[in-house]
């Protein structure tokens, strides 16, 4: 059991608090690390899943990206649910259990919170013990909520859990991070959610418009160096944690908008001629070659709202900012 489980577990205030579902074991987790990074490092062209950026320490960096003056989409998604959270509350109805994909104890799911009202929250994050930590503040700080952590790869089928009563159940997906799944993976990923909801249930979700390429490379570039040394966080797992024989100061992040692809790319490039072992295998990188390691695809309107469509949901509303830099939906599987 790990320190921070063990901790949350003990907490007198979170003892009866925070109910813990581990859908990934701790040793099915590490081994699914080092065989996920195996295939992805001895394919060509090299990649690794942007799902690995997110263990505490990637998850932390990912929450200073998101104060980070370049990165305009948590700030223009929140402001979205500042402005239109009575709506949203209006929309979306009583009676209602919410679940967040990627949890966090983020100002968003606390505005939706205060606004809802929800009968239990379940936050789903693949990082334990992360996902421990925000939804033990929660619990804290909302008192009169049932909160559930559930540990989950949601790249991958994973089984919401039972909860007590009848309300209906609404996900919260936000930060488009639906934008890091190929449309493919992205229609598999809403007809899963889909299929797990009842008729009735919701989607709320935030999606990342199509923009000039200034505005969105500058977002994947800031001045701070945070999503830099984000990126970089794979090869400290790859050190740490699989002991392979690699150094971050061997590689630099990259980052660009492929505009035909309508998404942004991340990569990690070797800084010279490398090999390392990873378990069994010897991984050899030349100088200049690359890793790509995320990207983030980037919708119209009205192209997510027919991914959506053809994944089962019907639209119930829409909210976006002035400027149409970010939208988001809110879908219901029909009766």
């Amino acid at each position: 059991m790990s320190q921070a489980l063990s901790t949350a577990l003990s907490s007198p205030s979170n003892r009866h608090r925070v109910q813990f579902h581990d859908q990934l074991t701790e040793d099915g987790g590490e081994q699914s690390l080092l065989e996920a990074l195996t295939v992805g490092l001895t394919d060509s062209p090299r990649w690794i899943s942007p799902k690995h950026f997110y263990d505490h320490r990637g998850s932390e960096l990912f929450d200073r990206i998101c104060q980070q003056p370049e990165y305009y989409p948590t700030r223009t998604e929140e402001s979205i649910l500042e402005q239109s959270v009575e709506a949203i509350a209006e929309r979306v109805g009583g009676d209602i259990d919410l679940i967040e994909l990627g949890s966090g104890a983020s100002h968003k799911i606390r505005l939706l919170l205060d606004a809802l009202r929800p009968h239990h929250y379940v936050g789903v994050d693949i990082s334990r013990d992360f996902l421990l930590e925000s939804t033990r503040r929660l619990a804290d700080d909302y008192p009169w909520l049932a909160v559930h952590a559930l540990c989950a790869d949601f790249t991958a089928p994973f089984t919401l859990p039972g909860l007590e009563g009848d309300a209906r159940p609404v996900v919260f997906f936000p930060g488009s991070s639906i934008g890091n799944f190929t449309p493919r993976e992205a229609g598999e990923l809403l007809t899963r959610v889909h299929d797990q909801l009842p008729p009735g249930g919701g989607l709320l979700i935030g999606v990342d418009r199509i923009k000039d390429r200034d505005r969105l490379e500058a977002a994947y570039n800031d001045a701070a160096g945070v999503t830099r040394e984000f990126n970089l966080n794979l090869i400290h797992r790859l050190r740490d944690e699989l002991g392979a024989g690699v150094s971050p100061e061997d590689f630099e992040h990259l980052a660009f908008y492929n505009e035909a692809a309508s998404r942004i790319e991340m990569h990690l490039i070797s800084q010279r001629d490398q090999s390392f072992s990873l378990d069994d295998q010897i991984i050899t990188l030349a100088a200049g070659e690359h890793i790509h390691t995320e990207n983030s695809w980037k919708y119209s309107r009205e192209g997510f709202e027919k991914l959506a469509g053809h994944a089962g949901f019907t639209l119930r509303d829409h909210w976006c900012d002035d400027a149409q830099l970010f939208d988001v939906h809110y879908f219901e599987r029909p009766a």
